[in-house]
């Protein structure tokens, strides 16, 4: 007679939290897959499938238990909220983070091919969401820099000019004018920067009319080979790579990498990103001001805020750059934070001085 070993409460309870997780990552997928077409739903759904093998491998183990309800995990279930709210990169990243930090590779009771099939999850997650990455990290890269020098530069700014012990009111009309000020040189100096780079960018790509004429060039005697040699490659071998381009791309284009400018985000749009997210977090610091407080209580109001602020938006920036958002949280408070004790000590020694 066959010894079967029934499993431990303790296996019982992991199990049904897996399989509890797994029908809610499949769910997930699917809810994403409805708001995508073509190969990015096709994706999602077998990604789901996949999950759903998952599930089934806790079921066999668990039987009769398998059909308890289960209570699914904080991560997994504000997972499902974001993915039926928005349905973004933001999702795709944190769906990321998830796949990479699967249990199953230390997981006695998973199959080797399961702890895989993570692993390769979280490589396909990784993919769709660097698409998103990519569209959004023009105007994405201008209002991070546009808050965070919103939020670092007007504190530092109110809290050196509070230090010296000046009116209250001088304090907050100087933060007003900060903001302002800083607004309008972060919109003016990212539209020239962001116009600037799609002309230099444009002007490494291609010409249509070049392409153009690819289909008249004589292959033995033509000038795309001089555009390998121009790139440091023999005259053997540039004239090898061009007949072998002329043979098989006559209708793709010249040898060059197309640059795609949109990556970078349009001058406009990354000018306003940048104008609105700085004024938005220059704002941060003065609110004790504006609403009469003044002093020590004022300062240090205005740090919390700030310092709550600076740790949101680090995460976020970790979040999507696939890096440790807590790391990424605590890296932007001591910049900020640091920049601002520097200038309020600079206050507090002046004021000292005139006194």
């Amino acid at each position: 007679m066959t010894d079967v070993r029934r499993p431990t409460s303790e296996q019982v309870r992991r199990w049904r939290g897996y399989l509890a997780d797994e029908r809610a990552e499949a769910a997930v997928y699917r809810d994403l897959a409805s708001r995508r077409t073509g190969p990015d739903r096709e994706i999602l759904l077998e990604l789901a499938d996949a999950e759903g093998r998952h599930e089934q491998h806790w079921v066999e183990l668990l039987g009769g238990e398998a059909t308890r309800p289960t209570r699914v995990g904080l991560r997994t279930r504000l997972l499902g909220f974001l993915a039926r709210r928005f349905g973004t990169v933001f999702v795709l990243a944190l769906l990321q983070r998830a796949e990479g930090r699967s249990p199953y590779a230390d997981e006695l009771d998973a199959t080797p091919q399961m702890a895989a099939d993570e692993r390769i999850h979280e490589e396909v997650v990784r993919s769709l969401a660097m698409r998103g990455r990519n569209r959004i990290s023009g105007t994405f890269r201008a209002a991070v820099f546009g808050a965070n020098d919103g939020l670092v530069s007007n504190l530092a700014l109110v809290l050196g000019v509070g230090a010296t012990g000046v009116d209250t009111r001088v304090v907050l009309f100087t933060g007003v004018a900060g903001v302002l000020a800083g607004a309008l040189s972060m919109g003016a100096g990212e539209y020239v920067s962001v116009s600037s780079q799609r002309e230099l960018l444009r002007a490494s790509t291609p010409s249509a009319a070049s392409r153009a004429a690819l289909h008249l060039i004589d292959l033995d005697e033509n000038e795309v080979a001089l555009v390998f040699r121009a790139r440091g490659m023999s005259a053997a071998e540039a004239d090898a790579e061009a007949r072998a381009l002329l043979t098989e791309r006559r209708s793709s284009g010249l040898p060059d990498d197309e640059v795609d400018v949109e990556t970078i985000g349009t001058p406009f749009g990354v000018a306003l990103s940048s104008f609105a997210f700085f004024a938005s977090g220059a704002i941060v610091p003065i609110l004790p001001y504006v609403f009469g407080m003044s002093g020590l209580p004022a300062v240090l109001l205005a740090a919390a805020l700030v310092g709550i602020v600076l740790l949101c938006s680090g995460a976020v920036v970790g979040l999507l750059s696939g890096a440790p958002m807590v790391a990424r949280a605590l890296r932007q408070l001591s910049i900020g934070w640091g920049a601002a004790a520097v200038t309020y000590l600079l206050g507090l020694g002046f004021d000292a001085l005139t006194h």
